[in-house]
């Protein structure tokens, strides 16, 4: 007796994560190993010039330099990793919000100028309104490793377009930049230094933020000017019961911050601690141990303005002996730029802990005592404030 053929099983729903295909297993062993190449790349160089200082018992103010720039440089790679890592994981829980797309943008920017000015990098933006609907946290570190990928790549100016297609209405931001400078078009060495900046560990997190998020990536390099357009699937007024005038809701009461079940929540965000206190600073980075912050620590509100010159951290956390006027001048400097910069102070008295939008100077409070249990929470409602 001949049976019928089996049919085929029904693939199960689509997970928020499967919107467009992720990465095969092939695909992220070369990441790991790109990982591992970018990871002990800067560090061998470190290494070699650690030998050198013990061999000589000297290092000149450029080897000491380079020697930071290394190990600054293995430590962008491995936080990138923590952050694909992330997105690797399965663990991630997307929400679908209503989100102004523009306006974060350039709040993102603002939070960059310093960065970008720096540089010397002009970025140019001609960008039209647009809502859409999508993860608020994920389209934020979007923007952000956007911008790290572009800003290591160009040599030139950075131009970003935000517009909509006629129909279906679909967001869409291009962002293009020249990837080698004019003298070195012909060389074609510099075309290889070229395509290993573009292909790198921050394009890869670009690359799959945006698939992630059912976001898809259009990359096209050509004649030194490389162009990357995110198509965005789901704007506000497309589908049923989102009517395209209905304004935004109002401000709701602060969600319930507990650690999030994601790991790494905060993976690709950057803490600056102020504290001449070693116990203090191991005890903070103790706290946050878990959330993938990048972390920095100086002694003095001095030393944080000199940090910040360069480019701004997503939030400041001070110890409570750092008041006075020179901190005043750091928040009031920072305040013009980024208007919902967070700041946390921590003190060594019994004190309630406090959210920044509970203070009269938006200024986030908590007790030492209290900052294994309450600054993960506190740390995710106040860097929520940009998204």
């Amino acid at each position: 007796m001949n049976h019928p053929p089996p049919t085929a099983t029904p693939a199960p729903p689509a997970a928020a994560n499967d919107v467009l295909q992720g990465p095969s297993h092939a695909q992220w062993v070369d990441i790991v190993q790109q990982l591992g190449a970018e990871v002990a790349g800067p560090l061998s160089n470190a290494l070699e010039r650690i030998h050198n200082l013990i061999s000589t018992g000297q290092i000149d103010r450029q080897s000491l330099r380079a020697l930071r720039e290394s190990v600054a440089q293995a430590r962008e790679s491995g936080m990138v990793g923590q952050q694909l890592a992330r997105l690797a994981s399965g663990r991630l829980r997307l929400s679908r919000e209503r989100l102004h797309l523009t306006q974060m943008l350039r709040g993102v920017l603002a939070h960059r100028s310093r960065e970008t000015q720096a540089r010397g990098i002009q970025v140019r933006q001609v960008l039209k309104p647009v809502e859409i609907l999508a993860d608020g946290a994920l389209l934020f570190s979007l923007l952000n490793a956007l911008m790290d990928w572009a800003l290591a790549c160009t040599h030139s100016s950075i131009d970003l377009r935000l517009e909509l297609s006629s129909w279906p209405a679909k967001a869409r931001l291009s962002c293009r930049f020249a990837h080698r400078s004019l003298e070195m078009i012909a060389d074609s060495r510099g075309g290889a230094d070229a395509s290993n900046r573009l292909d790198s560990l921050a394009w890869r997190l670009v690359e799959q933020t945006a698939l992630t998020m059912g976001v898809l990536p259009l990359r096209e390099d050509e004649a030194g000017i490389t162009v990357l357009t995110l198509e965005f699937p789901h704007t506000a007024g497309d589908e049923p019961g989102l009517p395209e005038a209905e304004a935004p809701p109002a401000p709701a009461a602060p969600r319930d911050f507990h650690p999030s079940s994601n790991s790494k929540p905060l993976a690709g965000s950057h803490l600056l601690v102020v504290t001449p206190r070693r116990e203090l600073r191991t005890q903070l980075q103790d706290a946050v141990r878990h959330m993938g912050l990048i972390i920095d620590v100086v002694g003095t509100v001095e030393e944080a303005m000199q940090f910040c010159q360069d480019g701004l951290p997503h939030g400041i956390v001070f110890e409570s002996a750092a008041r006075g006027e020179t901190l005043d001048e750091l928040r009031a400097g920072i305040a013009q730029e980024v208007p919902q910069f967070s700041f946390i102070e921590v003190l060594d008295e019994e004190h309630i802990t406090q959210l920044s939008t509970a203070t009269t100077d938006g200024v986030a409070r908590i007790a030492r005592k209290h900052l294994a249990d309450a600054l993960p929470s506190v740390l995710l409602f106040e860097f929520s404030k940009a998204l």
